[in-house]
């Protein structure tokens, strides 16, 4: 309850930022970080539209090289142009891909590392079933930073919660929306702040850590959903090769 209305009052939490925190001002006061934005580059999935595009462009502004996997390139063409119309001197750099092949994202890697750029930043927008995926995004998030931990890996892995937003996967909601700049804030905030910086296997809601489930924080189904998806990953590329 007392989150819910923290929630609608927009109140700010240790974070210093609330519900009504916009992505522009996230990473406004990430702007003078001790690693220049200049020096980032960030890879934007589901950044055609919605909370991806918002990203994208936020981050832009502030100087991170953005690249647009998409397989629609003409809404990507079209998303580069208005962010450098806005922001002339944004550097995007699109590149398309199928998330359903195998194929596909193989070529999308090969194609990045062609460039012998940094990766920095990985943000992956854009999910179907929504509360089944979410859960599965933080199980995921949470063992991905356990096995890497055990690597010694300076690799961190966190789950957002952008709030109850208006997008492709919810259109019909009629409670309380959370705009799109504010939609966008936390993603621009784990990416960005140096509050952030070694937190991993967390989970972020308003900017802020956040509680999670006991199924969410269940580590023995979170790593039962990732041999189930390794398990299926390998049979696909299994397939592919034989095919």
């Amino acid at each position: 309850m007392k989150g819910t209305l923290r929630y609608l009052a927009g109140i700010a939490g240790p974070s210093g930022y609330g519900s009504n925190s916009t992505a522009e001002q996230v990473a406004q006061d990430c702007s003078n970080c001790s690693v220049p934005n200049s020096q980032l580059t960030a890879i934007v999935t589901g950044a055609t539209s919605g909370i991806g595009a918002e990203t994208a462009k936020v981050l832009a502004k502030r100087g991170v090289r953005v690249v647009i996997p998409a397989r629609d390139v003409k809404r990507a063409y079209e998303v580069r142009e208005s962010i450098q119309k806005e922001n002339p001197e944004a550097d995007i750099i699109l590149l398309e891909i199928d998330l359903s092949s195998f194929a596909s994202v193989k070529r999308f890697c090969s194609e990045f590392l062609s460039l012998g750029l940094p990766l920095n930043i990985l943000i992956y927008n854009g999910t179907r079933a929504y509360a089944q995926s979410k859960l599965a995004n933080i199980l995921h998030a949470k063992e991905m930073a356990r096995q890497l931990k055990a690597r010694n890996a300076r690799v961190t892995v966190n789950a957002v919660h952008p709030g109850i937003v208006k997008t492709g996967i919810i259109r019909d909601h009629k409670g309380c929306i959370t705009g799109m700049q504010s939609a966008a804030s936390t993603t621009c905030y784990v990416a960005l702040s140096p509050q952030t910086e070694g937190v991993s296997g967390k989970y972020f809601a308003d900017c802020n850590e956040s509680y999670c489930s006991a199924l969410a924080n269940d580590e023995s189904e979170a790593q039962n959903l990732w041999r189930q998806s390794r398990a299926l990953i390998c049979r696909r590329l299994h397939q592919s090769s034989v095919a």
